[in-house]
């Protein structure tokens, strides 16, 4: 499979980081941003294939980020992990665009093998093999 590029947003600095280096071993080569604010400069100069976003940060949430993201980006996919989420939750995020939704903590290959459909998900988007 391609090499894609990951984006791994969330205020919890040291878990963002631990997971960071565990994709690493898994080939995979993520960039991370610790708050919305960075995640939306990310954007401004390298836009990421896949998003895996937290919801609860301070400042602009995760519920905005995916909002604002899907607006100017909407091939970009979009994975929601979160320790705090709800049913309610989980409906708005899918109704905003993102690709799946998931609870941490997280199992790695899960975590994984969701952020590889993503991919293939937007690739065949991009291409013009999109779903009709």
């Amino acid at each position: 499979m391609d090499q894609f590029k990951i984006l791994l947003v969330d205020d919890e600095e040291e878990l963002v980081k631990t997971l960071a280096e565990r994709i690493k071993l898994r080939n995979l080569d993520p960039q991370v941003a610790f708050n919305g604010e960075q995640a939306l400069l990310i954007f401004e100069h390298s836009i990421p294939d896949v998003m895996v976003l937290d919801l609860k940060m301070p400042g602009i949430d995760g519920m905005e980020v995916l909002r604002r993201v899907k607006k100017v980006h909407p091939e970009v996919q979009v994975i929601i992990l979160t320790g705090h989420g709800s049913d309610r939750d989980a409906d708005e995020a899918r109704r905003l665009g993102a690709f799946d939704y998931m609870q941490k903590p997280v199992d790695l290959e899960d975590l994984v093998r969701s952020m590889r459909g993503a991919y293939r998900k937007k690739r065949d988007l991009t291409s013009g093999y999109g779903e009709f």
